[in-house]
């Protein structure tokens, strides 16, 4: 294990200004993101639109790395050029997404737990040989009235270490990514209650797997009310109680989190990150604030897209757009534009 790189790495990926780009959707979705504007989920299209996002002028200015998923980190654009090669010229780290999904959790039906540890050893070596900087592994957790419970904790939370020593090991930085829903009407107090409960089990397992906590990122959910609530938390209230949160639990020698978007519509999740940076720069948070966003960052330019090569400037620039909004937020300088505030 190269500690050196590792950590060196990591920091480059929460740099100022910068986040991550999360465009390793599934098989299956994918095909759902493309037919909600009525294209066909070929292996073309798949490429053309993950490459016009990659290839958007000046986007390294606000994205540090790209998730990818299996097929994209083989892909070649549509000059020959390894879509790898595109990113790593503009100075943008490609990483590599290596879970394969949630299952049932045996013995607790109504929890889910994730796939791919058999076999992950030869598959990051494979990684790593192909470009990739940096892995990505997502754990699922809900809040109902009967869930989670500990052994549902406890095992997604081995299931996330283990894959964090097995990517340092590679030489690759993990970003855990234990993510409570926010399917459901519960409170940002039982959020704030089964964060904690989460973050806490998921930072056991990695001491126990002896993880360089220097070398890794987290990839949390915030502490958020559930989508369906009465009450929703407002962005101050979300920043406050996701930073009591973290300082409870979250070492101050992990460099960064990268927070997910969850399916919060784009200005929410841009305000909630906004209202973030803003407290940790009050109090001196010992951490990076920054995003690791899919559909927050894709949403705009998947439709201005809608599959046909004449719109790719405009997909570029809807990409662009966002990017940038996203980035002022990951510094507490975000200003909604007027189309953004009927969204939110």
């Amino acid at each position: 294990m190269d500690k050196q790189r590792l950590v060196q790495t990591a920091e480059a990926l929460v740099a100022a200004k910068k986040g991550i780009l999360a465009a390793d959707e599934s098989g299956g979705t994918i095909k759902r993101r493309f037919y909600s504007i009525n294209v066909e989920s070929t292996e073309e299209n798949r490429r053309n639109y993950r490459e016009l996002l990659f290839r958007t002028a000046g986007i390294s200015e606000f994205v540090s790395g790209v998730i990818l998923f299996d097929e994209t980190i083989r892909q070649e654009g549509a000059d020959g050029t390894p879509l790898v090669k595109v990113l790593l010229d503009q100075g943008i780290v490609p990483g590599i997404k290596v879970d394969k999904g949630t299952i049932s959790l045996p013995g607790a039906p109504d929890e889910l737990v994730t796939e791919g540890l058999d076999g992950l050893g030869d598959r990051l070596k494979e990684y790593a040989e192909l470009g990739a900087g940096f892995t990505k592994w997502r754990g699922v957790i809900s809040i109902t009235g009967n869930t989670p419970t500990s052994y549902g904790v406890s095992a997604n939370a081995h299931a996330l270490a283990r894959f964090a020593a097995l990517s340092q090991e590679a030489g690759l930085v993990p970003i855990v990514e234990p993510e409570i829903l926010r399917d459901g009407d519960h409170s940002i107090d039982q959020c704030f209650d089964v964060t904690e409960e989460v973050l806490r089990e998921v930072f056991n397992q990695l001491a126990q797997q002896k993880v360089l906590l220097e070398g890794m990122l987290l990839k949390p959910s915030m502490v958020i009310s559930g989508g369906s609530a009465a009450q929703r938390a407002e962005p101050e209230e979300v920043a406050e109680r996701t930073l009591d949160c973290f300082k409870r639990v979250l070492p101050a020698s992990v460099p960064g989190v990268v927070f997910l978007s969850g399916g919060e519509p784009d200005g929410s999740v841009t305000a909630n990150l906004n209202a973030l940076n803003q407290r940790a720069n009050k109090v001196g948070a010992p951490w990076e604030l920054s995003f690791s966003f899919g559909r927050s960052l894709q949403g705009a330019p998947l439709a201005a897209w809608a599959g046909k090569l004449e719109n790719t400037e405009a997909a570029a620039l809807a990409f662009y757009t966002r990017a940038r909004l996203t980035s002022a937020a990951r510094q507490g300088n975000y200003v909604p534009e007027e189309k953004e505030m009927s969204a939110v």
